[in-house]
């Protein structure tokens, strides 16, 4: 059976899950009835979307790294999801943060527990003020300054650890551990190197022979030891380089840290891969080990006193793939084998190959043993190559279903990648991509984003396919938002060539909103990924016009004083589990987000409005909760806080489909105002039933 295919012509057909598509050239014509179901579709799209959260996605916790989103695929495991709050077009607008010292806006972006934003800085790396007009340091690292040079960090593969330290690989075959904060949180203005290990040599030493791949990517298990992988973007087996994988014990990186030497002869273990392998993406983690994917084979290894091989299961390729004479691309993929980094699940490793078509594979986490495999983004015409590059979204619903998304990104890779003189570790602008991409964007790149489930079942696990687009061409490095159910992404209307933000309903697939950036070909958002702010309310994108983007929801406003605007960065939506209200002072259930906004320049009190949607139920059984200066939840009284309509209608009944606003009157020094500034009010509530 076909997979279901929505075209521009078919978006807001049918709302029901189907395993069956058809292509956009055999769209059947409208009926009477459709016709008007699609009018009214269309207009819901100019409200707020509806909140369709998913559970949170089921995943260990690394006491090795930060909590939350710590790298840029937001976890060990890679997920490229999160449980953080994204914007839900209430009346949604776009802010820029300019660059003026970078010859890109920030590429990547992760945060501290501080939520600090992490980001590239001149080849270091630097903690930034992204929502500020102008970016603006507030500290950083730079090799030119600091170390005398002669190598960048690759911050592609860098992360945050439990301590708030940044672990980052280097083109130099190092690894770096950097201090960037006190133990208060307070930024230190010149981050503190604290470790500095030179792994190729540490290799090559336990080895007793040259790497000739040099470090790509690096990670921590569970135990705190530092996995590594050297390769590159291209690993072209028949060009015989030596390559190795492995691991820096626990105890000699704390022997660094608390100011001792280790010995590296006893401490570096290594894994002597087959001439011709080598890793091309990153590495992921869980309790069961290290996961690394190489341009042949999935390894599952575990740190005992050596490198212990748990499993090892090779994976077919056709090799790298490049643009033919004639084709609309001039570019290609990125890798020789597989181009994402495994995915994990609890139970299942999940990665693509490079076959024609290519295939999403799901390994048992345990054995290695491959358990389901199914052909994705495999109906395109006969013209159209696939090459997944970026790492897929995967979602445990804790439910022993395991959704993958998956994006095509042919025609973005540089075609240099295939000359043999080529260090594709180097993961720069010029040694990455094609440089017609960079200025045409995505009319250069072939489409193609499909969601495929993994179902656990009494017989095994089965994959199928739940729904594909053909009309999105999309690089952007999609995000998943578990608590309001969308799939974020950036992309460029290929007929027009307007650049969008967009979100994909994630159980239809669906375009349920997207919002016009420019038209302007340096508005290529370069292949990078979507990053998610800790503010609960903040879509990051870079593009090449050096301007960092974000959306954001005008979620809070003054009725009072409507001309005044107040700053979203300053305004904060999370989730709050039942278990945090409850130990806060909340009575009965947890009932909305927790919303927070400062009010500045006020004098004496104000009135502040929560636009909110996905409450229901009677409004007598609501009651609004409220921060204090000691931590606590406590009850607002009725007469300071009302909910209402838009129109001011007050209800009854609520609908988790309407558009409500909280109001609440806070006073200036009053019991929740949590600001000890004169003039300044935060006010940080939440509703429960």
């Amino acid at each position: 059976m076909k997979k279901r295919i929505l075209t521009i012509g078919a978006l807001l057909l049918s709302v029901s899950l189907m395993t069956g598509c058809t292509s956009g050239g055999s769209q059947k014509e409208e009926t009477k009835q459709e016709k008007t179901e699609n009018k009214e579709n269309t207009a819901k799209l100019t409200n707020a979307m509806p909140v369709k959260p998913l559970t949170s996605k089921v995943i260990d916790e690394n006491p090795y790294m930060v909590k939350g989103d710590t790298n840029i695929h937001h976890d060990c495991y890679n997920t490229d999801s999160t449980d953080e709050i994204l914007p839900l077009a209430i009346y949604p607008e776009i802010n820029v943060s300019y660059e003026t010292v970078n010859a890109n806006a920030s590429p990547a972006i992760f945060f501290d527990s501080y939520g600090h934003a992490v980001v590239p800085l001149q080849g270091g790396l630097a903690i930034r003020d992204i929502n500020a007009e102008e970016t603006t340091t507030m500290g950083y690292y730079s090799p030119a300054k600091h170390d005398g040079g002669g190598y960048v960090i690759q911050s592609s593969y860098s992360f945050v650890d439990e301590s708030n330290r940044l672990v980052c690989p280097t083109s130099n075959n190092h690894v770096l551990m950097l201090k960037a904060t006190d133990e208060s949180g307070n930024v230190l203005p010149e981050f503190e190197k604290v470790l500095d290990i030179d792994i190729k040599a540490a290799a090559e030493s336990v080895l007793g022979k040259t790497l000739d791949q040099n470090l790509l990517s690096v990670v921590f298990d569970y135990d705190g030891n530092l996995w590594f992988a050297t390769g590159g973007f291209r690993i072209y087996p028949d060009r015989k380089q030596q390559g190795a994988i492995g691991y820096i014990s626990r105890t000699a990186i704390d022997t660094i840290l608390n100011g001792g030497e280790a010995d590296l002869a006893n401490s570096v273990f290594v894994y002597d891969l087959e001439p011709g392998e080598g890793a091309e993406n990153g590495i992921a983690a869980s309790k069961e080990g290290a996961v690394i994917l190489t341009n042949q084979n999935c390894y599952l290894l575990q740190a005992e006193n050596g490198v212990k091989k748990v499993w090892q299961t090779p994976y077919e390729s056709v090799g790298a793939k490049d643009s033919k004479k004639g084709d609309e691309t001039t570019g290609g993929g990125l890798a020789w084998g597989s181009g994402c980094s495994p995915s994990l699940s609890k139970n299942l490793v999940m990665f693509t190959d490079n076959q024609n078509p290519v295939n999403l594979i799901a390994l048992d986490m345990k054995t290695g043993k491959k358990v389901a495999s199914h052909p994705v983004i495999d109906e395109l015409a006969e013209d159209m190559q696939v090459s997944v590059e970026n790492s897929a979204i995967v979602y445990d619903n804790g439910d022993d279903t395991v959704s993958t998304v998956v994006c095509n990104w042919f025609g973005a890779g540089s075609a240099n990648l295939a000359k043999a003189d080529n260090d594709s570790s180097v993961q720069s602008y010029a040694n990455i991509y094609d440089v017609n991409w960079l200025k045409g964007g995505n009319q250069m790149i072939m489409p193609g984003v499909e969601r495929v489930d993994t179902v656990k079942t009494k017989d095994g696990y089965k994959m199928k396919s739940i729904w594909c687009r053909d009309d999105i061409r999309d690089t952007s490095m999609m995000k998943l938002s578990t608590a309001t159910g969308y799939i974020y992404g950036y992309v460029q209307d290929v007929k027009s060539g307007m650049w969008q933000y967009i979100a994909l309903d994630f159980e239809t697939g669906k375009t349920a909103f997207s919002m016009d950036v420019a038209s302007r070909p340096g508005y290529n958002n370069m292949a990078i990924g979507m990053y998610a702010g800790s503010s609960g309310n903040s879509l990051y994108c870079p593009t090449g016009c050096l301007e960092l983007l974000r959306l954001q929801d005008r979620f809070v406003y003054l009725p009072e004083i409507p001309y005044r605007k107040l700053n979203l960065d300053k305004a904060q939506r999370n989730v709050m589990s039942q278990e945090t209200y409850a130990a806060a002072g909340g009575k009965g259930e947890v009932a909305s987000w927790l919303n927070t906004v400062t009010v500045e320049r006020i004098t004496s009190d104000a009135e502040v409005a929560f636009r909110m949607k996905g409450i229901s139920g009677s409004t007598k059984e609501l009651k609004l909760y409220a921060y204090t200066s000691d931590g606590t939840l406590k009850e607002v009284p009725s007469k300071l806080w009302h909910i209402q309509e838009e129109n001011g209608t007050e209800p009854a009944k609520l609908s988790e489909n309407t558009l409500y606003e909280v109001h609440i009157r806070v006073e200036d020094g009053g019991a929740y105002d949590l600001s000890g500034n004169e003039k300044e009010i935060k006010a940080s509530v939440v509703l429960g039933k």
